[in-house]
């Protein structure tokens, strides 16, 4: 049961960095369910304490996710439509771009976004799809960091305790 624990948390870690690119995935709450996944092998310690100050941290940058990226799209002088735009040009970009879609799906989306349904001009559609694209790449950019340091929790677990997991 073990290897399989390791194995389906491993698998977790790499789907929670993954997750920090895709809205539709929450990167550090998974990431953080692959960590879980480790510690509940009988092969590794349980560590409450460090599994519940982990999970507040994910929850923490969930909550920020959302939250980021209104407020540069704020600070720049945008709207709602602005905020909506950059996640539907995530996906799109995503879908029809590929990797450069991540950056510039959320630019375009944004600035479409004011342009047809908030009827700014052009000049603030810019200024403000710029605030949603620094919002969004602060938290990508964020959730990333906080996936990959789980993953380092997790490979050093993993490699302190391989002997015993396998």
């Amino acid at each position: 049961m073990d290897i399989f624990f390791t194995i389906l948390g491993f698998l977790l870690m790499l789907l929670g960095i993954i997750g920090s690119f895709l809205p539709i995935i929450p990167g550090p709450i998974t990431s953080w369910f692959g960590l879980l996944f480790m510690h509940l092998t009988e092969a590794i310690p349980n560590n409450w304490t460090f599994l519940g100050i982990t999970l507040a941290i994910a929850i923490i940058v969930f909550v920020l996710d959302y939250i980021i990226p209104a407020i540069g799209t704020k600070r720049f002088g945008g709207s709602k439509y602005g905020i909506y735009g950059t996640t539907i040009g995530l996906l799109l970009g995503l879908l029809f771009l590929g990797p450069f879609g991540i950056i510039i799906g959320p630019f375009l989306g944004a600035l479409v976004g004011e342009l047809a349904f908030a009827n700014k001009d052009a000049s603030s559609a810019f200024k403000a799809a710029f605030g949603s694209l620094i919002g969004f790449l602060f938290s990508t950019f964020l959730k990333l960091i906080v996936a990959l340091i789980y993953l380092g929790f997790f490979i050093s677990d993993f490699w302190e305790y391989k002997g015993v997991i396998f």
